[in-house]
């Protein structure tokens, strides 16, 4: 599904937050690598689980033309820093919710582009009546969770010991959900 633009102002850091189209799969190919390799707070490392521009242009497609899905890129001067996605379930059993993910480069956290991604996300989400949103968050990510937590996320549970980061130690996942009452 498709989002409108929109523009934020934050610490002299202006951004805007719109739809991916198409043409930004060779630059999210390479933004979403790079995210993997400064953070352990996601999945994958560096170069696991590699989308090339063509798996890129599919998911943009797919969430394109699927109500239940959407693809959010944040931009600054033109480069993508962020993304995230929202992908809703077509079973019908599940099709009330949706899951939420996002990552930003490093250089860009701090001016609250996560934040605005995922309450454009969360607006969407009430708008075509998601009743559930989830997302997964390691134990370690204080902040994420903080965040998450005021946006009405709740925790529902924990895996334990779910990854193993390079210090050689398990940690936990946990799963959060926020769900819409209207």
């Amino acid at each position: 599904m498709k989002n409108k633009n929109r523009t934020f102002k934050v610490k002299d850091l202006e951004y805007s937050i719109r739809s991916a189209v198409n043409s930004d799969a060779r630059m999210l190919s390479k933004v979403r690598a790079r995210i993997d390799g400064e953070t352990e707070n996601l999945d994958r490392e560096e170069g696991e689980g590699f989308i090339d521009e063509t798996g890129f242009e599919r998911l943009i497609k797919t969430d394109t033309e699927m109500p239940s899905h959407l693809f959010l890129v944040a931009e600054v001067d033109g480069e993508i820093v962020g993304f995230s996605r929202c992908e809703g379930n077509q079973l019908k059993r599940s099709s009330h919710k949706a899951e939420f993910g996002v990552g930003v480069l490093k250089d860009f956290w701090g001016y609250g582009i996560g934040v605005n991604l995922l309450k454009e996300s969360i607006t969407w989400a009430d708008s075509i009546g998601i009743k559930k949103m989830n997302l997964k968050v390691l134990e370690t990510n204080d902040r994420a969770i903080k965040i998450y937590s005021r946006l009405g996320f709740e925790t529902e549970g924990i895996l334990k010991k779910d990854k193993l980061l390079s210090d050689g130690k398990f940690y936990s996942t946990i799963l959060m959900g926020r769900w819409n009452e209207s």
